[in-house]
């Protein structure tokens, strides 16, 4: 069976060195990890020069976003579970120097096609996560590992670094410029990780288990739920993160570079906050956390649903016209909000894996996390989609209230009922009234 993750795990290096060491791992880990997601998400800025160039729709643009999240979804299970077998260091430094190659080629496309399949590629980055989640994890004592795995989750902030970096290099040098960059960035991340991080062969499964028996747990329907809660802290902000700077640009008439700065006040948050987001599990228990996330997400939701709308009203005085729509502000408030509730939803959808299934976390969180990629990339299609038959921007927003509906209902189902609040004791409570 696979090493259950423990205060008893530890290697024969005294306390002092290992715990220095752990630092050591989280600190190259996350950045490794944000370099990563600044890759997977670079079309949502680089998307928007190349569809203009090749004329584009929404649905067209959608599928050129999303591309490069298809593959990073894909990848996760086996990578989670080549983590557990060959350990983190070796797993995230060959997959992290796969994609430089491709990273560089796109500033060589020409063609749609083109796109897409360096895309593909290029994708492959954002399947760190599933190798680093358990990698780290396993450094780390249970009380702090959903603070280790929220501090490594915090790479996410990667999506607003790209929303800094490449809208200027756009802007200075072309669009082409972008994967040039990141390619030599990514390079110089593959070389400071492999330097700085370590292995401890205690962390790794026995070679006796076999790939079934470590997705056995994947039969237990928790795992379902929890794909479902992270298709939305995740998905969606994989998929809001790629379609923000178009969205502010066509709405509010912005410039790419004004656009993306006030795109990152989503992203930004969404992203680093997370590690505050481990804690708050830790402390309050991952259910308690989700929960609320989810409420705030609802209420979110429902405000950025509601698209600018004018209406008459005949009145004793003659017609009236009202306008109620959000204005840049309004509506860069509550994608700030909305980021940093994901944050703490990304963090606490991961404790509650850590939770239950400590001998299993690669394997679990490969799943979980392929679930939340498919959710960004099945999301930005759907987005283009629902926008070239409605043209409504905001129907986006209403994709999204309904997804987090689902959740809602399903956690109280599953989970809320069985509480004492509002399980046993208000049935007790009724029985004697």
């Amino acid at each position: 069976m696979a090493v259950a993750i423990d205060d008893r795990n530890t290697s024969s290096a005294p306390a002092a060195p290992r715990s220095r060491q752990a630092l050591s791992v989280l600190i190259v880990s996350t950045l490794a990890f944000t370099v990563c997601f600044m890759v997977w998400m670079m079309f949502g800025v680089i998307g928007i020069p190349i569809r203009k160039a090749l004329n584009l729709n929404a649905t067209e643009f959608g599928l050129l976003t999303a591309t490069p999240v298809l593959t990073g979804s894909l990848i996760r299970v086996p990578l989670g579970i080549w983590t557990d077998r060959f350990g983190g260091r070796i797993v995230m430094t060959l997959l992290m120097a796969i994609t430089v190659p491709a990273i560089w080629l796109m500033a060589y496309a020409t063609a749609y096609w083109h796109f897409l399949v360096i895309g593909l590629f290029v994708g492959l980055a954002g399947g760190s996560f599933s190798v680093g989640t358990p990698y780290v994890a396993r450094w780390f004592p249970k009380q702090r590992q959903g603070f280790a795995m929220g501090v490594f989750g915090a790479g996410n902030s990667g999506a607003a670094v790209n929303k800094f970096i490449a809208p200027a290099l756009v802007v200075a040098f072309g669009w082409t410029m972008v994967p040039q960059v990141y390619a030599a960035v990514m390079l110089g991340a593959v070389l400071l990780f492999w330097i700085f991080s370590a292995t401890d062969p205690s962390h790794l499964v026995p070679p006796t288990v076999t790939f079934r028996a470590q997705l056995k747990a994947l039969k237990n329907p928790k795992v379902l739920k929890y794909c479902q809660y992270y298709s939305i802290v995740f998905g969606g902000y994989v998929a809001l993160s790629l379609w923000m700077v178009q969205y502010y640009i066509g709405e509010y008439g912005l410039d790419i570079r004004l656009a993306a700065l006030l795109a990152a006040c989503f992203s930004l948050p969404g992203g680093v906050l997370r590690a505050f987001g481990g804690w708050l599990a830790d402390k309050y228990g991952a259910h308690s956390i989700t929960w609320w996330v989810m409420w705030v997400s609802w209420v979110c939701l429902f405000l950025l649903s509601y698209p600018q709308t004018d209406f008459s009203i005949l009145t004793v005085n003659g017609v009236k016209t009202f306008h109620i729509g959000l204005n840049v502000y309004a509506f860069t408030g509550l994608m700030f909000i909305l980021g940093v509730a994901w944050a703490f939803g990304k963090a606490s959808v991961f404790k509650y894996i850590a939770d239950d299934y400590p001998e299993n976390i690669g394997a679990i969180s490969g799943i979980v996390g392929l679930a939340g990629g498919l959710g960004g990339f099945v999301l930005p299609i759907l987005f283009g989609v629902l926008m070239d038959a409605t043209g409504i921007r905001s129907s986006a927003f209403m994709l999204m209230y309904g997804v987090v509906w689902v959740s809602l209902i399903w956690m109280y189902w599953t989970e809320v009922r069985e509480t004492e609040v509002m399980g046993s004791k208000a049935r007790e409570f009724s029985l004697a009234g």
